[in-house]
């Protein structure tokens, strides 16, 4: 492919750095609905000791002549052991409607989940939409951190493509996640790590997460 760069962009892991034991790595996305930028969303990932902890924050607004019609905010702080998650706080405000989610694993192996005040128990190894985690890739089940609810997931390999990361197009893996809601195209260099997601929301419209 004349032009592709396939350098993985010195690993997804957009600031990475090592601090004794421990490892911390952050991706910073550009959101664009219909290719115009409505604002960030940002992962922070720290491990030590064999946990992890993760701090997400998005902040999207959709205008219309320059007037805001649409806003989302979410913000969520996961702790996780290996591949499961052990303890999560969320908080979203989609556009007026409001959900905080918390989940905890408890003391019989399962996971304790409770969506505004509302309770469930899921299987205690469960993984929320973490796409900066490769296992991601062989789930059958997964928890949104949005609506507290657990989600059954098909996810599988499609094609190669070029896809254009910060200005410079890049060899990609292209991965599908389907489920429930409209199938999620996400996106990896060659080295397997996350660069980019798309998806189809209300609509019609296209959501598209770039790495910054």
């Amino acid at each position: 492919m004349i032009g592709v760069r396939d350098k993985a962009l010195g690993l997804a892991f957009a600031s990475a750095c090592a601090l004794g034991s421990a490892h911390a790595a952050e991706w910073r996305f550009r959101v664009l609905l219909d290719g115009v930028a409505i604002g960030e969303h940002r992962f922070s990932v720290t491990r030590a000791e064999g946990e992890r902890q993760v701090v997400t924050e998005a902040d999207f607004v959709v205008k219309f002549l320059g007037i805001p019609v649409y806003r989302y905010r979410h913000q969520a702080s996961e702790s996780w052991r290996g591949d499961c998650v052990t303890q999560l706080a969320a908080f979203t405000d989609d556009d007026g409607k409001v959900s905080r989610v918390r989940a905890r694993a408890a003391d019989d192996g399962r996971l304790d989940v409770s969506v505004n005040g509302a309770s469930r128990s899921l299987p205690g190894c469960t993984m929320t939409f973490a796409y900066w985690n490769p296992a991601l890739r062989q789930q059958t089940l997964l928890l949104n951190p949005q609506s507290g609810a657990p989600e059954r997931v098909r996810v599988h390999r499609l094609g190669d493509a070029a896809l254009d990361v910060r200005g410079e197009p890049v060899v990609a893996q292209h991965w599908r996640i389907e489920g429930p809601a409209a199938p999620l195209d996400v996106w990896y260099s060659a080295q397997g790590d996350w660069i980019g997601l798309d998806a189809t929301v209300a609509g019609g419209r296209r959501l598209s997460y770039r790495l910054q």
